[in-house]
């Protein structure tokens, strides 16, 4: 297959990314290729090799997934064209005869351990918990006997040989983690009326009211945001950027307008792109309030034209 048609992820086989990608429609047409790490699947889609990139980017418990925040927000631009949303329960992975009693050390992605805290102190509470690279590379180790027992998808155990001891593993209800198909930048996916924009913020001065100054360009023109993030830039302490989801498509005239107001006050934004939001609905989004709408838009633009014309 050429590269274009070959779409990388967090790998390796059997994480909850791999299950993620299989709910594309495309991918039953795509080469899907598992990656080390984060930074390695960008990589790929930045060098040509790749046609696109699943990574995660949010999880409902712990937020924001770093690696993959900073990594769009550096390096040569990338953009996100999809969303995928997954809900997400642990299985205790163990080697055949294991039974709970045995397990005294448990590993999984980092990610993991705090969404299945108090399940293990209330289960497992003289287990040793050490990090694994992946939950999938967790169950690896298992399999090889390093580790008792890992937290995994269920769906790895057959993959690594393991019988799944405990199923349904959640602390919160209805966890779910987010990810985002990655491609190299071109024209946004099409306008849906239920879409999300993404962008990379940097702020100016340190000084009093400069984040509220940014946040104000969007609270103007009635864009919410679904999503802010700070994290350091690596200039020095107090040196941050912002990460950004809001509601809307570029294309509409109240976010294209809060775009051209950030990068007049920003030294630096980074647009990352405008697609579907998973799981809503155009049908189920609120009403946008009184003059946000691209028509109101649109007649305060021809009024303003009519009073330079002296036709007001």
């Amino acid at each position: 297959m050429s590269p274009a048609s070959r779409y990388t992820y967090l790998g390796p086989e059997g994480t909850f990314t791999e299950a993620a990608i299989r709910t594309l429609p495309e991918a039953a047409t795509r080469e899907l290729v598992p990656a080390v790490s984060v930074p390695a699947a960008l990589d790929a889609v930045r060098n040509g090799e790749a046609g696109g990139a699943l990574v995660p980017i949010e999880n409902s418990v712990e937020g924001g997934v770093n690696a993959t925040l900073d990594e769009l927000a550096t390096g040569t631009p990338l953009m996100i064209y999809r969303e995928v949303l997954l809900p997400i329960a642990f299985a205790l992975l163990v080697r055949p005869g294991t039974t709970l009693e045995a397990v005294k050390t448990v590993t999984g992605h980092p990610v993991a351990q705090p969404q299945v805290r108090r399940w293990l102190a209330k289960n497992l509470p003289d287990a040793q918990w050490e990090s694994a690279a992946s939950n999938a590379d967790g169950a690896r180790l298992v399999r090889e006997g390093r580790y008792d027992a890992a937290f995994a998808g269920e769906f790895a155990a057959a993959t690594y040989g393991l019988t799944p001891l405990v199923t349904g593993i959640h602390d919160a209800e209805n966890a779910e983690t987010r990810f985002v198909l990655v491609g190299r930048p071109g024209r946004p996916a099409a306008r849906t009326g239920a879409d999300k924009t993404s962008l990379v913020l940097w702020l100016g001065d340190d000084r009093p009211g400069a984040l509220l100054e940014l946040l104000q360009e969007f609270a103007v023109r009635g864009v919410n945001l679904v999503r802010i993030e700070s994290r350091p830039t690596g200039e020095g302490i107090g040196r941050y950027c912002f990460s950004v989801d809001a509601e809307g498509h570029i294309a509409d005239r109240r976010v294209g307008e809060a775009l051209m107001g950030l990068r007049r006050i920003c030294p630096k934004v980074r647009f990352l792109g405008s697609y579907p939001r998973a799981g809503v609905d155009p049908s189920e989004v609120t009403p946008l309030r009184r003059g946000t709408t691209d028509e109101e838009f649109a007649e305060a633009s021809d009024w303003l034209a009519r009073c330079v014309d002296g036709r007001a």
